[in-house]
């Protein structure tokens, strides 16, 4: 029996399983069975808590179909409040290392368990090569883009994973169903695209949905979130600093002018315990 723990940031959900007790033979495998909603655990998807030799801890992410994902910055906040809780670490700053970098974490702890976490998501990715994107090298900034007749206008943009920024004028109302899996298979796309979908309140406040590569609809996306604060800065539609509404609760992002990192806020919480058949 494999015992996991089952959390979730802002519903946005994973399931845990600490690797320093227990190995994991095939996680994508695993991740699509633990992840299905009606014959398995249900979750966005399935994360590993190793050891690193470079960081306090490793994070390795699957998504609900099984693709291994470079970064979640909901997904990281719960394992920071996995490690903590769970005895792994006493200290409230630790790092992660995560296929997309080193991620460094701030812990605010309430009651002896954490309470909310602060993300380093780094800095983000502007060069279309790098995000990855095909077409000329350069930013994609509202940007043109053709799919099923209709025309978007998106920038792209990569916080260790690739998302397209769109914004919408009711987001609410907006067919998230079908254009976010057209987008995110695109042809532009060759890993694949995270798709968020925005409408802006005022320039400290906006509404998020996110179309997530890989899991469909989710009711949270740290790294999304991430993207869409630098989005709204250089669409100059929005401040550095911005409070965003997501499906599952609210995030605080901020991109600092300083180091040029994008900072994370937000709650952590842990739903169940359990153990699945090995």
């Amino acid at each position: 029996m494999i015992p996991f723990t089952k959390m979730h940031g802002i519903g946005n959900d994973y399931i845990y399983i600490d690797t320093h007790t227990h190995q994991v033979k095939d996680p994508s495998k695993l991740a699509v069975e633990m992840s299905d909603r009606n014959f398995g655990i249900g979750a966005d998807g399935l994360i590993l808590i190793m050891p690193s030799s470079e960081a306090d801890f490793r994070m390795r992410m699957f998504n609900a179909d099984g693709s291994e994902a470079e970064m979640c910055g909901n997904g990281i906040r719960c394992f920071a409040k996995y490690v903590y809780d769970h005895g792994l670490t006493e200290s409230k700053k630790i790092s992660v290392e995560t296929l997309a970098g080193i991620k460094h974490l701030d812990l605010t702890v309430k009651n002896k368990k954490v309470h909310t976490v602060t993300v380093n998501m780094g800095e983000p990715i502007i060069l279309r090569e790098r995000i990855p994107m095909t077409g000329e090298p350069g930013t994609v900034i509202d940007e043109p883009l053709q799919v099923d007749g209709v025309k978007f206008n998106i920038t792209a943009i990569s916080m260790g994973n690739p998302h397209v920024v769109i914004y919408v004028e009711d987001v609410e109302q907006f067919p998230l169903e079908k254009y976010g899996p057209m987008i995110e298979l695109h042809e532009l796309f060759p890993n694949r695209t995270n798709v968020e979908f925005v409408q802006i309140i005022h320039e400290g406040e906006v509404i998020q949905r996110t179309w997530e590569r890989g899991s469909g609809e989710t009711l949270a996306c740290g790294t999304g979130a991430s993207a869409v604060t630098v989005a709204g800065v250089m669409n100059r539609k929005t401040n550095r600093s911005v409070l965003i509404h997501l499906r599952g609760g609210d995030l605080n992002t901020e991109w600092n002018e300083e180091d040029n990192n994008v900072y994370l806020t937000g709650p952590a919480v842990e739903v169940f315990q359990g153990t699945w058949p090995q």
